[in-house]
């Protein structure tokens, strides 16, 4: 197991078990209570945990990992998920992005096809999430609309009334959604109600609704609701999606694409 396996492992028990101590860390990992206190005095110093006498808790009751840790996390899946959704979108179109790790290659994604290396615009790109902007706004050929509001340093994402005033006023032809969780029933959904809020205004604007989500991120709930089924067009995922919960979705009108 290499150093950043380890590191990830160690932040995913901190996530399910709300805490960590030092021995039962190193009993689930298999190495020394010496590397794993070695391990939580680094990701300390990275923001990541704070460290405790035994061992780390997280960050405030409600704990989520940063983006620039959460894009290393299932990326082989992310990058087919978002080449497959960059490839549904044509020339010209007004895209909607939410901020998230799989939104963030969607928009890579379509930084690199050729088809959109010019233009006037070769596309339109509206978003509320500042590291996307600041990664296409280089490319002269893509028209970048960035919403005002209050930024998350989780996310990078920015949220409010200000961000919901600029939408408010704007036509999408595509909006990709980045989720926390996408049930069948439920919905698509998110762990905060303020991106929420944002992204649901971000559907009514649009189109057409896409769904970038890994497979773990189906067929689960989560705290606040972006929108119901009915209102995601197509839904793009990796191949790890049960048939079973495909065909729930394909029932509730939504074409799912397994890449």
């Amino acid at each position: 197991m290499t150093r950043k396996e380890r590191w990830q492992r160690l932040l995913d028990l901190l996530v399910e078990r709300g805490g960590l101590e030092v021995e039962p860390a190193a009993e689930a990992l298999g190495v020394s209570a010496a590397t794993i206190r070695r391990d939580l005095d680094q990701l300390a110093e990275q923001q990541l945990l704070v460290r405790t006498r035994g061992g780390a808790v997280p960050h405030g009751v409600s704990y989520e990992l940063p983006l620039r840790y959460r894009s290393s996390r299932r990326a082989a899946e992310k990058q087919r998920i978002s080449e497959a959704v960059a490839a549904l979108v044509a020339p010209g179109e007004v895209v909607g992005l939410t901020g998230g790790t799989t939104t963030t290659e969607v928009a890579r994604a379509l930084a690199a096809r050729p088809d959109l290396a010019t233009g006037s615009p070769a596309l339109t790109v509206v978003t509320n999430a500042l590291n996307i902007a600041g990664e296409l706004v280089i490319r002269p050929q893509f028209k970048i609309v960035l919403t005002g509001g209050v930024a998350r340093p989780q996310s990078y994402e920015l949220t409010g009334p200000l961000a919901q005033q600029t939408l408010g006023q704007l036509t999408v032809d595509t909006a990709v959604l980045g989720v926390d969780a996408f049930d069948p029933t439920d919905g698509a959904a998110t762990r905060h109600e303020d991106e929420a809020a944002v992204n649901h205004l971000l559907c009514e604007r649009a189109r057409r609704v896409i769904v970038a989500a890994d497979s773990s991120k189906l067929g689960v709930r989560a705290f606040a609701r972006i929108c119901p089924t009915a209102a995601v067009d197509v839904l793009v995922t990796d191949t790890g999606l049960p048939a079973g919960v495909a065909a729930e979705f394909e029932a509730a009108g939504v074409q799912v694409v397994r890449v």
